[in-house]
């Protein structure tokens, strides 16, 4: 069994195997030079500086040999050969495979920022990216984040933590309405307004000189360097050349097997059919990684399991925790119980009559409950 990819998928599926009693050699491929961390964290706590290095390890040192996991770090694949069943490395090595596991996620889109060093220019995605954003943030003064999505802003909220002077600027009129719809999005934006967070809506960074920060509307700023979290691209070139169907994504089937057998794809590549929603989609969120990991794991092994979890997904703005249930990529209607500026609210995204989404302030109870609803249908 060979696994690609070190991160949540990756690493819940080696475990499910061991936890269903495969014997046989687990092979785990992973590009970070870190073993598989608490990722979600990274844009929170352990940026925020309130979570320790000793926490982010989602397993202990001894736990791969403990469950004879052949976890190899600094690894990338560079060809897959499906009919001979082989992967290669770019060191050269090469690996047999009985079956395969593409758990490779995705990687942050890049902008190419004139004037811009490469050290002033920061993205958030592995515990290097984090630990290299922490280390410049203990001398800097002012950060300018480029993006108002939820990694973004997530980053922001931690970077004030630290008594940084955090601007965001965004090509959205309103951050995040595009998933959460306006009120929220304004809600959000409020949020971190009272923490001190400056916004710049409806623009971009254009240059930089030196310290000096050049927006596309004209606006100057001094920062010490940037953080963008302006979206991520499913890392899908070897499913490609493995010869795997793609749609905006590794296509999978219910089973989350690609076009070609013997081949899964899970996590951040895998676009599904979704027996809720009725579409075929694909979310880039930890907990949908990881329940997709153990599905495809056991299906590996034979068990012919459909995926057919609710997805999930939560994101926390200092004291404020969002849980959202469900897919919804349009609605006809948002409907509201409770108060956003209370903190205390429940919002359903509707098409017709049927609830295609729930998110949650303050109540917990109630987005486990619109997720057990969603499971039954």
């Amino acid at each position: 069994m060979v696994i690609v990819g070190g991160g949540a998928a990756g690493l819940s599926a080696a475990n499910t195997l061991r936890l269903e009693g495969y014997e046989g050699p687990i092979t785990l491929l992973s590009a970070d030079d870190s073993p598989p961390v608490d990722r979600p964290n990274l844009s929170k706590d352990f940026l925020a500086g309130t979570a320790p290095d000793e926490w982010m390890p989602l397993r202990p040192p001894e736990y791969y040999g403990e469950q004879r996991i052949d976890l190899s770090l600094n690894s990338r694949v560079s060809a897959i050969d499906s009919a001979a069943r082989r992967v290669t490395l770019d060191d050269g090595r090469q690996l047999e495979f009985g079956a395969l596991l593409l758990a490779t996620g995705a990687d942050p889109v890049r902008l190419d920022i004139p004037g811009a060093t490469p050290s002033q220019v920061c993205y958030l995605r592995s515990f290097s990216d984090s630990r290299a954003i922490v280390a410049k943030a203990s001398t800097a003064k002012r950060i300018v984040v480029v993006g108002a999505s939820f990694i973004g802003l997530e980053a922001a909220a931690s970077l004030r933590a630290r008594g940084i002077d955090v601007h965001v600027a965004g090509l959205d009129a309103i951050p995040m309405q595009r998933v959460l719809g306006p009120d929220v999005g304004r809600f959000v934006q409020s949020l971190h307004e009272s923490h001190g967070v400056t916004f710049h809506l409806g623009t971009t960074v254009a240059r930089m000189d030196g310290r000096q920060v050049t927006l596309t509307d004209g606006t100057t700023l001094d920062a010490d360097f940037l953080v963008l979290g302006v979206g991520v691209r499913p890392s899908i070139a070897l499913a490609s050349a493995a010869g795997s169907n793609l749609d905006r994504g590794v296509a999978v089937n219910e089973y989350l097997e690609t076009s070609v057998p013997g081949i899964f794809a899970a996590g951040d590549i895998a676009r599904w059919p979704d027996p809720h929603s009725g579409e075929r989609i694909r979310v880039e969120h930890w907990v949908v990684a990881e329940r997709q990991g153990q599905v495809a794991a056991r299906n590996i092994l034979g068990q012919r399991e459909r995926y057919t979890a609710v997805p999930f997904f939560w994101s926390h703005h200092y004291d404020v925790s969002i849980n959202y249930v469900g897919h919804a990529q349009m609605w006809d209607s948002i409907e509201m119980d409770g108060s956003l500026s209370a903190q205390d609210c429940r919002i359903c995204y509707r098409a017709g009559s049927r609830t295609l989404a729930v998110a949650t302030i303050s109540r917990d109870r109630e987005s486990l409950r619109a997720e057990l609803d969603m499971e039954r249908g």
